[in-house]
C-alpha cells in the first residue's frame, strides 16, 4: 500500500485516507493514432479541512474578495511515499456541501502535456507579436531581395509562388506573352515576366515555433525543433492571409506598426513591452483603473488608429487629424498583448505614442506604468506586416498539424518543465525494459485483435489547387495521398489523419519554343478554374536556383534579370542523392527531377514502423493486471518496455491506482523487424555504498551509509556482511537518502569485519564496501 502526497503550489493538501487516486496514461494509442498532446488527467475528491479551506480561499464563499480563482489551472505535483511521481496542474471543479457546511472539494489532477493545449487555447498564429520583428515594407525593391535571399540564412523569403498569374517560360524573342519569365532586355514587346505583386513573402517554420516558446513562455527540446534537421528546418510557411493580392494596386492609405518602444523586463509581471511593438496586460482584468493610449503629432493629415489585441482588432479610431486620446472604455481591459497600427496616406510623424495604466492592488493600493514610445514616423509605404498576413489558423491547429506530419509525441519533463518533443520512433528508441512477470495477476487477463481499422489513410487537408485538382481528376487519386492496408482485405473501418495544410503540386517550366526543360519551378496557388484562391496554409522548401535567369516585371513599365530566385518544392533538395526527404505521404513522381526516387515520405520516414506494426497479422492487445512495486511506479516512461514471461510488449495505455500500485495494462507486442536493435539488458551493477563513522559499543554496533545509485531498474536491497557472512539484508523501497542497521550479540574486545553491497532489481551486485570495527 503507498501513502500519496498532493501538494498544491507547494502547499500539501490534505486526503481523504481512503481516496483512490487513478490516473490513465497514453502517448501513442492504437485506438487513436493521430492524437496528440495527450498524457493523463484524473477527478478527485479532497476533504473540506481547516488546511484545504485555507488553500481553497473558501471558495464555497463567494463573497470574499480575492479569493481563489477555478476558472485557471494552477501548479500541482503527486508524490508516492514521500517520492515524486508526477508534475500537473490541478483545477478546482466544485465544492460539495452538507447542511450549508463544506463537505467535500472536487479537483481535476492533469499532466502538463495536456495543459498545453488550454495554455495555447484559441489563439491564432497572429497573437504571435514577436514574429513583427520580420514585418518589412511590401514593395518591389524588397519583393527582389527576398525571392533573391539565401532560404540557409534568411528566415523571410519570397518564393516563386503567383496567387493570380500562370507563369510559362518561351525563348522565342518574338513572343509577347503575358506571364512569361523569359528575359530580353528592352521594352514594348520584351516587356513580360512575373510581377513583383503576384509574389508574396514566407517564413520559416522554425521562427513560428520561436515565437511560441516567447509569447507562453515555454520551451521545446531540440530533439526535433532543431537546425540540423533539415527535414523541419528548413520549411517555410506562406504569407498568404488573402487570395489575390496583398493590397488593392488602387489603395491610397497604407498601414504601419508601431515599433518605437522600448522592451521592458519580464520581472514585471502585470503589464511590459514585450518587445518594440507589443504591451503585454496581464492580471486581473477588473482591476485596470486606467488602460488608455495617448497619440501626439503637430502634422495636419488625417489619419486612423487600429488597435489589436492578439492579432485581432478591437477598436479603430476612424479618420482624425492631431492628438488622440483612447480609453479604457474604448478599448475594454483584456489580458493579452496589444499592437497599434498607424493607417494614413500621408507621411506622419508622431512625436510620442503613449501607454498610460492604472491598476488596483489590495489595501487600497493603486499601481501606475507608463510606456512611451521615441518618434514614431509613418511613412506612406506598405508595411507587411507578418500577424496580419500569416495564415488565420489557431496556434494549437498548427502544432497539432507539424505533429500529423512527422508523427511527433510529446510529454513534460519533471525536472527542467520542458516539453520534451521528439518522433515517434525516437521516443519509443529510448526506452528500458521492465520484467513485471511477478506483479502480473494471471487470475485474469484478455487478448483482443489490436487493429481496429482495416484501412489508415494519410493526407493534407487541401489539394484544392489548379494542378492538385488535376492529378486527382486523371489518376483517380488524391495528390500526396497515401493509403496503407498491409495488402490485406481486412474488416474495420477506414481510418483518416489529415493535416490543416494545403499541397500544392508544383510545375517545372518547359521552354516552349525549343521543347527543352528549363530549371524554373513554380507553385501556382489558384482553384481548377484559374481563379484566386484562399485555401488552406501552404508549406513548402525553397531552394535557391541559380541556373536559368527569369524576367521580374518591377513596375508596370519596367523589368529586370533575375539570375538567383527562390523555387518552391515539396522535397528537401531537387535531387535525391542529396536528400529523399518530402512533405508527400505517398511518393509521388517528382515535379522537377520527374521520378520517384524521393522515397523518405512523410509516411515512410515517420510513421511505417508503429502503423506496419499495429497491422501486422502476429500483434495483438494483450490486458492485464499488475501491482506494480514504487521502484517501477517511479521510474517508468511511457516509452520503457514490460517484460512478461519473456515476451516484451509496448505500453499502449496504463490505468493506475496511485493508492494501491494496481495497474490495468493494455499492451502491445513489442514487433521488431531490422535493423530495429533490441533493448540491451541491464548489466551495469549500483554504485558501492559510502559507509559513515560507526557507533561501536561492547557487544553492539551502529552504522549507516549513503544510498547507492543504479542507472538501470533501480537499488532493490543491501546486504551486510559479518566476517563474510550474511547477516542482514535491508530493503531500498521505499527509498531513502540513508539506511542504517544495528548488529547485536558481539564479543566484547574482539575486531569485526563488516560489509555492505548494493543489489539492483536486475540482479547486479555492486562492490562491497567493507571496514573494521573492535568492540569496546
Amino acid at each position: 500500500m503507498q501513502k500519496i502526497q498532493l501538494y498544491i503550489e507547494g502547499q500539501r493538501v490534505d486526503l481523504f485516507d481512503d481516496e483512490s487516486v487513478v490516473l490513465t496514461q497514453t502517448i501513442q494509442n492504437v485506438k487513436d493514432v493521430q492524437k496528440v498532446f495527450t498524457d493523463y488527467s484524473k477527478t478527485f475528491t479532497l476533504p473540506a479541512t481547516k488546511e484545504n479551506n485555507k488553500i481553497f480561499k473558501h471558495y464555497y464563499n463567494n463573497s470574499i474578495t480575492n479569493g481563489f480563482d477555478g476558472r485557471s489551472r494552477v501548479s500541482a505535483t503527486l508524490e508516492l511515499n514521500y517520492l515524486k511521481f508526477k508534475k500537473g496542474k490541478i483545477k478546482l471543479e466544485g465544492v460539495d456541501l452538507k447542511n450549508n457546511v463544506p463537505s467535500s472539494y472536487k479537483v481535476r489532477f492533469t499532466g502538463n502535456t495536456v495543459t498545453l493545449k488550454d495554455l495555447l487555447g484559441e489563439d491564432k498564429l497572429g497573437a504571435l507579436t514577436d514574429l513583427n520583428s520580420n514585418t518589412l515594407v511590401y514593395n518591389a525593391a524588397n519583393v527582389k531581395s527576398k525571392l533573391q535571399a539565401n532560404p540557409a540564412t534568411n528566415d523571410i523569403i519570397a518564393p516563386l509562388i503567383t496567387h493570380t498569374q500562370r507563369l510559362g517560360y518561351n525563348s522565342n524573342s518574338s513572343a509577347n506573352e503575358e506571364g512569361n519569365v523569359y528575359y530580353e532586355s528592352g521594352g514594348g514587346a520584351n516587356l513580360h515576366g512575373v510581377s513583383w505583386d503576384d509574389l508574396k513573402f514566407a517564413i520559416r517554420i522554425d521562427t513560428i515555433i520561436q515565437a511560441i516558446e516567447t509569447n507562453y513562455n515555454i520551451s521545446f527540446s531540440d530533439d526535433f525543433f532543431t537546425s540540423t534537421n533539415t527535414p523541419y528546418y528548413n520549411l517555410f510557411m506562406w504569407l498568404h492571409r488573402k487570395k489575390g493580392y496583398v493590397e488593392s494596386p488602387t489603395a491610397t492609405e497604407v498601414e504601419s506598426l508601431v515599433n518605437t518602444w522600448t522592451t521592458t523586463s519580464a520581472s514585471q509581471t502585470i503589464t511590459l513591452m514585450s518587445n518594440t511593438s507589443t504591451l503585454y496586460v496581464g492580471g486581473t482584468p477588473d482591476r485596470y483603473s486606467k488602460l488608455d493610449l495617448k497619440l501626439r503629432t503637430t502634422s495636419g493629415f488625417s489619419y486612423s488608429v487600429s488597435v489589436q489585441l492578439n492579432g485581432t482588432q478591437i477598436y479603430n479610431s476612424g479618420s482624425v487629424t492631431g492628438d488622440l486620446d483612447i480609453t479604457k472604455d474604448d478599448l475594454g481591459t483584456s489580458q493579452g498583448s496589444y499592437n497599434v497600427i498607424i493607417q494614413s496616406s500621408q507621411n506622419i510623424t508622431f512625436s510620442e505614442v503613449t501607454w498610460d495604466i492604472g491598476y488596483r492592488l489590495l489595501a487600497g493600493l493603486e499601481v501606475f506604468n507608463t510606456y512611451t514610445s521615441a518618434a514614431f514616423s509613418h511613412t506612406n509605404a506598405f508595411d507587411f506586416i507578418i500577424t496580419q498576413q500569416i495564415p488565420d489558423l489557431k496556434i494549437i491547429d498548427f502544432l497539432t498539424g507539424i505533429f500529423k506530419m512527422f508523427n511527433l509525441t510529446s510529454y513534460i519533463d519533471n525536472d527542467t518543465d520542458e516539453v520534451i518533443v521528439k518522433t515517434l520512433d525516437d521516443f519509443y528508441a529510448g526506452g528500458v525494459s521492465y520484467d513485471v512477470t511477478e506483479f502480473v495477476d494471471r487470475s485474469k487477463s484478455s487478448v483482443n485483435v489490436a487493429l481496429p481499422f482495416k484501412e489508415i489513410t494519410f493526407e493534407h487537408g487541401d489539394t484544392k489547387t489548379l494542378l492538385a485538382a488535376k492529378h486527382s481528376q486523371l489518376f483517380n487519386k488524391t495528390w500526396a495521398k497515401t493509403e496503407y492496408t498491409s495488402g490485406e482485405n481486412l474488416d474495420g473501418k477506414i481510418y483518416k489523419v489529415k493535416t490543416p495544410f494545403s499541397q500544392l503540386k508544383y510545375e517545372r517550366l518547359i521552354d516552349t519554343n525549343t521543347s527543352a526543360l528549363t530549371t524554373v519551378q513554380y507553385g501556382f496557388f489558384v482553384d481548377d478554374n484559374q481563379a484566386p484562391y484562399y485555401g488552406k496554409p501552404l508549406l513548402f522548401y525553397p531552394i535557391l536556383q541559380n541556373t536559368t535567369s527569369i524576367s521580374f516585371l518591377d513596375t508596370t513599365s519596367s523589368h529586370l534579370e533575375v539570375t538567383q530566385y527562390n523555387i518552391p518544392s515539396n522535397s528537401v533538395a531537387l535531387s535525391s542523392s542529396t536528400s529523399k526527404y518530402n512533405i508527400n505521404f505517398n511518393n509521388e513522381i517528382n515535379e522537377y527531377s520527374l521520378d520517384n526516387t524521393f522515397t523518405n515520405t512523410l509516411f515512410e520516414a515517420y510513421h511505417k514502423d508503429y502503423i506496419s506494426d499495429v497491422f501486422d497479422a502476429t500483434n495483438r492487445l494483450t490486458k492485464v493486471t499488475a501491482y506494480l512495486p514504487l521502484r517501477i511506479l517511479l521510474n517508468y516512461t511511457l516509452a520503457d518496455r514490460f517484460n512478461i514471461s519473456g515476451t516484451t510488449y509496448k505500453i499502449n495505455s496504463i490505468k493506475t491506482n496511485m493508492l494501491t500500485g494496481k495497474s490495468d495494462l493494455e499492451l502491445l507486442n513489442d514487433i521488431y523487424t531490422p535493423p530495429a536493435p533490441a533493448i540491451p539488458p541491464d548489466t551495469t551493477p549500483p554504485t558501492a555504498p559510502v559507509i559513515g563513522t560507526p557507533i561501536v559499543g561492547t557487544t553492539t554496533i551502529n552504522f549507516c551509509w549513503a544510498a547507492s545509485t543504479d542507472t538501470g531498474v533501480g537499488v532493490k536491497s543491501y546486504s551486510v556482511t559479518q566476517d563474510g557472512v550474511l547477516v542482514q539484508r535491508v530493503t531500498a523501497t521505499p527509498y531513502r537518502d540513508t539506511y542504517c542497521v544495528t548488529i547485536t550479540g558481539l564479543t566484547s574486545g574482539t575486531t569485526y569485519a563488516f560489509g555492505v553491497t548494493a543489489t539492483d532489481f536486475n540482479g547486479n551486485v555492486s562492490t562491497t564496501t567493507t571496514f573494521n570495527a573492535t568492540t569496546s
